[in-house]
């Protein structure tokens, strides 16, 4: 299988994890007889240095040639002082929109070997195995007017409108119970419907939905219990579906239940077929060039992608499993090390390619994953 896939590395830890993607991928298509192109495009603060806008329009076409797309992280204090207009976020806002993006997805798993590095109780988390379905390109992010502005008294004030079509809401609540269809056929629909006009519409188009769809259980959660409840009983989750921002908030909520944010993976997909994937985690600019970020992460999104957009299930399922047995190993990056030994972002990357590597563990890919 030939495959082209568009990188953009992005800011902060963004090059450093997306490289380690890219090498793990190569050992796919290695030992699995695959040929990636990969064609490289800027994004966020990296764009702006060099070509004055965060999201270039040569990379859009970069990205609109290619089969995939996989994200580093963007943004970072470098450019906080920007006009808004010229913040590293508004690259991947437009590449969002652009190439209509509309449904995020994030697992939330805790590999068992992984349960000790949560600051919840082992008891709580082990087991944990859900999906944050996000809506992305629409709500309160991309609302207008955005604006300050003085009042009639003098005093300074903003306003964000949250604007949502029912169309919006519909194609990515459907995305969910699709999704549900092959676990265990339950979603979650989080909203603010006691409150908020436009979560009342989510709440009817959800439950339009779910006639589509007799085998799937729904059930409505507001979003304060929600968060309420991700800490309190998280295994009670299967496919979790929300809006933008409540879906931007949660899954960061979420991302604490594994132990680290260099843990979760993520897709965003569009209707053409054309999807992005990246990391949950961002840029982390504190901690960038020091070969010290978790690239797992990438690593898992690489496998989303594989999955996903090519079809590869055999390939993903082996990425995956390199991961878990390297965590099995006692492997760790500095966020999850308890001591004060810990691998480099480029070892913990050569241990994944290892573990792929080994014969025994592809052969038996299958029945590990069964």
């Amino acid at each position: 299988m030939k495959k082209r896939i568009a990188l953009l590395p992005g800011d902060g830890i963004g090059p450093e994890v997306l490289e380690a993607a890219v090498d793990v991928l190569k050992s796919v298509a290695e030992h699995y007889q695959h040929e990636f192109e990969f064609e490289y495009g800027l994004i966020g603060g990296s764009a702006i240095d060099e070509a004055g806008v965060p999201l270039p329009e040569e990379t859009v076409a970069v990205c609109k040639a290619a089969d995939a797309i996989l994200l580093g992280a963007v943004g970072g204090p470098k450019w906080d002082q920007h006009p808004s207009e010229l913040r590293p976020e508004k690259g991947l806002l437009a590449i969002r929109k652009q190439l209509d993006l509309f449904a995020n997805l994030r697992p939330v798993k805790v590999f068992e070997s992984l349960a000790d590095a949560s600051p919840l109780k082992k008891e709580y988390v082990e087991g944990v195995d859900f999906v944050i379905v996000r809506e992305l390109t629409g709500g309160l992010y991309f609302g207008k007017p955005s604006e300050q502005y003085v009042n009639q008294d003098g005093e300074q004030a903003a306003v964000d409108t949250l604007f949502y079509k029912k169309t919006e809401m519909e194609r990515v609540i459907r995305e969910a119970f699709r999704m549900a269809k092959g676990r265990t056929g339950k979603v979650t629909s989080v909203d603010k419907a006691n409150v908020l006009e436009s979560s009342k519409l989510w709440r009817k188009t959800a439950e339009e939905a779910a006639g589509e769809f007799p085998d799937v259980k729904l059930e409505h959660m507001l979003v304060d219990n929600a968060a309420m409840q991700l800490i309190y009983a998280p295994r009670q989750f299967d496919i979790v579906v929300t809006e933008n921002m409540f879906g931007d908030i949660l899954s960061d909520e979420a991302s604490m239940l594994t132990g680290s944010l260099g843990m979760l993976p993520s897709a965003s997909l569009s209707s053409s077929g054309l999807h992005l994937y990246e990391p949950v985690h961002g840029s982390a600019p504190d901690i960038a060039g020091q070969n010290i970020a978790n690239p797992l992460a990438a690593i898992l999104s690489a496998a989303m992608m594989l999955r996903t957009s090519f079809g590869l299930e055999a390939e993903a399922k082996a990425v995956e499993h390199a991961v878990d047995q390297v965590l099995q190993s006692g492997k760790r990056t500095k966020d999850l090390a308890k001591g004060s030994e810990h691998c480099t972002t480029q070892s913990i990357t050569e241990e994944v390619k290892a573990a792929l590597a080994d014969d025994n563990a592809i052969s038996n890919i299958m029945t590990a994953y069964v």
